[in-house]
């Protein structure tokens, strides 16, 4: 029954994914706002709530060294992975708002968010650590992010015929049960994964760092993959840039305020400096032809790999 349920959840995810897609579509159209907005706020939080159990969960049993490691992974695989598997299934064209602004911001605040971590890089004999006060700090960037989203929806109007597939009320009811759909099912398909992956005695290390933190980004990985396929390109590199800045400032900024501080000591500059260089890969990628091409999405990919090949077996 795990194998029927691990496929039954990857077609829910994929038809879901699907849906998500047209009715958010739809919603900018309906309210003549930038697609691109919808994307960095509704399906980028929407897809972030399996990253928000886990952490959640995580920091109140104690087991504060999962909340980073979800936050870490899922930034290096949302990048490198997923938008790295899009952009070679099919080249991403990019905005010149997103190079000069979206972007930007979003190479700041993982900036940032790698300073925070490794401490010991600006004062020596100070333990990596993430404390309160850096939790309030990436709340703070999270609220300057909103204000630039307030700022786009003041100033720019999308613009275009588009046909909207679905009416306002049944767009929202069907964005609602699309990401309902993506969570529950993705949750199913990472514990018939564990599952079958201890049946077949694989390790706890792969179990986390492939199956749970792989798992929980499905929803981003359908929606990116099938945005772009149906040249929703705006959905596709909006998605996963609201969803980086969603997981760093209030995914783990979030429960550190809330729970206090978590001492950092599974992860090192190696991981730190693989979640930057993703970001940085990104924006200079983006920037050079705005559009991400196929060799450039097959390159973020090999990174993404040998990264993990890193961290499975050194």
């Amino acid at each position: 029954m795990e194998y029927f349920y691990l496929i039954l959840s990857c077609i829910l995810i994929v038809k879901a994914a699907d849906i998500l897609v047209d009715s958010a579509s739809s919603i900018a159209i309906k309210l003549k706002v930038p697609k691109i907005l919808i994307a960095l706020t509704i399906v980028a939080f929407g897809t972030c709530a399996p990253e928000i159990g886990i952490s959640f969960t995580s920091m109140a049993s104690g087991n504060a060294s999962m909340t980073l490691a979800n936050v870490v992974g899922s930034c290096i695989i949302n990048i490198l992975m997923i938008i790295g598997l899009a952009s070679f299934l099919h080249p991403i064209k990019l905005r010149h708002a997103t190079i000069k602004k979206e972007l930007p911001l979003l190479v700041f605040i993982t900036s940032i968010f790698s300073l925070l971590v490794l401490d010991s890089i600006l004062i020596p004999a100070k333990k990596n650590m993430l404390s309160r006060a850096d939790g309030i700090i990436l709340l703070i960037l999270f609220f300057i992010f909103m204000l630039y989203l307030v700022n786009m929806v003041r100033k720019r109007k999308e613009e275009g015929e588009d046909k909207p597939k679905y009416g306002i009320v049944l767009s929202c009811v069907l964005l609602l049960l699309s990401i309902v759909l993506i969570i529950l099912s993705s949750d199913v398909l990472v514990e018939s994964a564990v599952a079958i992956a201890h049946q077949l005695n694989i390790s706890e290390k792969i179990i986390t760092m492939v199956v749970v933190v792989i798992g929980t980004s499905l929803p981003e990985l359908a929606m990116t993959v099938r945005a772009a396929k149906r040249q929703e390109y705006d959905m596709a590199i909006g998605n996963i840039i609201g969803t980086n800045i969603f997981n760093i400032c209030v995914v783990l900024g979030l429960p550190v305020t809330l729970y206090g501080g978590l001492e950092i000591v599974d992860f090192h500059a190696v991981d730190m400096l693989a979640v930057l260089l993703s970001t940085i890969i990104l924006y200079f990628f983006s920037k050079s032809e705005k559009t991400l091409t196929k060799i450039e999405g097959f390159l973020m990919f090999l990174v993404f790999v040998l990264y993990y090949i890193y961290i499975l077996f050194f």
